[in-house]
């Protein structure tokens, strides 16, 4: 099979007639067999797609027509296994759910650090560093000395924040995220509560990876994807974990071996989480999806 493109966008611009737009954009993956998952709200496109490098290229260009916007933001990857199943389009509030109320694209975000220069800043005695993702994706890897706030999801950030906010009083915060989506809100909501300077890594964490690996990488760990690659090693390579599909967390190898870690049904993270009647439905489900990789077929549900 030859090699298959992956492209990680987004873009933050004004969008109207959502539902037309969201027509054009699934017909012109379909068309050219693109698979991925996009996403569409008023304040702009997230999302990421997968296929033939040609015609991945030919689905980006159109998505620039289609949202009027040549500066979208865009992470490509190689991969000879495609990491989703089927193209989805989906409708919602927002690109990136943070849900706080009153933040505009127009706002002021972060001071954009190339990777080049993010060794530097973390390194800063005046400077915060803060990964701004979720715990179970923090659990995998992260910089050196960042600090993990442990939120549940990204929408936990702003509380978390105005409960700890005291104790980087003062400080200049740098902020960085997989690919950058997530700052882009983030660094703009720090601005508004008031901190003076705010550090946003541009492009994210794969950016840095792409561009600075080897000796000088303060990078520890693997880096977690939303699809089936599951997480990428320090040269972008396919990394090591896997997926519970029961709670969705990333399980590193020796978590395979836990007593607690069932495949498709449990692993330590949700085993005391579900009763017996939901593992039963995880099992049977976990069961079809065995036969249908037996017949060479995708389970849907599988992601």
């Amino acid at each position: 099979m030859d090699s298959l493109k992956v492209s990680s966008l987004y873009c933050f611009t004004q969008l109207d007639s959502i539902n037309h737009k969201r027509e054009l954009v699934l017909r012109s993956c379909l068309d050219l067999n693109i698979r991925g998952l996009i996403i569409l709200a008023e304040e702009g496109i997230n999302g990421t797609i997968s296929g033939e490098m040609n015609n991945v290229d030919l689905v980006v260009e159109k998505l620039k027509k289609v949202i009027n916007c040549n500066d979208i933001n865009l992470k490509e990857a190689i991969t000879d296994k495609n990491p989703f199943g089927r193209m989805k389009v989906k409708i919602k509030r927002e690109i990136v759910t943070f849900g706080v109320k009153g933040l505009c694209i127009s706002d002021e975000s972060g001071e954009y650090v190339e990777p080049n220069e993010w060794n530097k800043v973390m390194h800063d005695k005046n400077v915060v560093t803060l990964d701004t993702r979720n715990d179970y994706e923090v659990a995998i890897g992260s910089f050196k000395g960042a600090i993990n706030p442990n939120t549940k999801n990204f929408a936990d950030f702003p509380d978390w924040w105005r409960k700890n906010s005291e104790k980087y009083k003062g400080k200049s915060i740098a902020m960085f995220c997989t690919g950058g989506i997530r700052c882009e809100k983030s660094t703009k909501f720090l601005l508004k509560e008031g901190v003076r300077k705010v550090y946003h890594l541009k492009g994210g964490i794969l950016n840095y990876l792409e561009k600075y690996n080897g000796s000088r990488s303060q990078w520890e760990g693997e880096c977690f994807v939303f699809d089936q690659r599951v997480s990428l090693g320090p040269n972008l390579e396919q990394g090591s974990c896997s997926l519970c599909f029961a709670c969705r967390h990333p399980l590193r190898p020796s978590d395979l071996t836990h007593q607690y870690y069932e495949e498709g049904v449990s692993c330590h993270n949700c085993f005391k989480n579900t009763d017996q009647e939901r593992k039963s439905s995880f099992r049977e489900r976990q069961k079809q999806i065995k036969l249908f990789n037996q017949k060479g077929e995708k389970h849907l549900k599988h992601f």
